[in-house]
């Protein structure tokens, strides 16, 4: 990793690069824009939990004063997804609703597009939470990209998870790139499955893949 990039601890003042980052490479690393209008919605979506209910587990790459990649984490998926469910899920869908974003015709075509992916290839995944309670998201933004950004923040939320006793940690990916890269970095495959929710834009169905990696020190 290049000198110049600090990778530390997310503060106050990374949250709305983090936002930004996040909604520019939503769609496998491209900006969202291309399958929803509504950058707030979808920055609240991919990234609120973690800048605001666990900030301590986010790092984020400095490069010189500007924030080029992050990873937003949480050492327990599910306090994730039950504050995300009961603290987060209702305000969201009222602050969408009163923006008008269910109103264009770009996000109705995609939220159609999502309820035929669920009829086909369902919603349920299996869980992993139980050997692998972590989790995290992982970007890094458009110039930044091939720098060894990515290893370098994982590998420090990983020496975070073990500071705090935690055995394992797993997360989703829908980047054949991705997968090449988690794989590299010592995770394993648990899971290959697909979505077609992105099929009106990119015409293809994206995998889906699940990786793990045990925390655990083997003796």
């Amino acid at each position: 990793m290049p000198a110049e990039i600090e990778i530390r601890k997310f503060e106050a003042k990374d949250r709305e690069a983090v936002r930004r980052i996040a909604h520019d490479t939503a769609l496998v690393g491209d900006t969202a824009a291309l399958f929803f209008q509504g950058r707030e919605v979808i920055s609240d979506a991919f990234s609120l939990y973690f800048t605001d209910y666990e900030p301590g587990s986010c790092f984020v790459a400095d490069a010189g004063g500007e924030v080029a990649g992050y990873l937003i984490g949480a050492r327990k998926k599910v306090r994730a997804e039950a504050v995300f469910n009961g603290q987060i899920a209702l305000p969201l869908f009222l602050k969408a609703l009163k923006s008008g974003v269910f109103l264009k015709a770009q996000n109705i075509v995609f939220i159609f597009s999502c309820l035929r992916d669920l009829l086909i290839n369902g919603i349920k995944t299996p869980d992993f939470s139980c050997q692998y309670p972590a989790t995290f998201h992982i970007n890094i933004k458009e110039g930044f990209r091939g720098r060894r950004i990515g290893a370098g923040l994982v590998s420090a939320y990983l020496d975070y998870l073990r500071s705090h006793h935690v055995s394992g940690v797993h997360l989703a990916t829908m980047s054949d790139q991705a997968a090449g890269f988690f794989s590299a970095q010592g995770f394993r495959l648990l899971y290959k499955g697909k979505r077609s929710y992105f099929k009106h834009i990119l015409h293809r169905d994206v995998p889906l893949y699940i990786f793990g990696k045990s925390l655990l020190q083997v003796v």
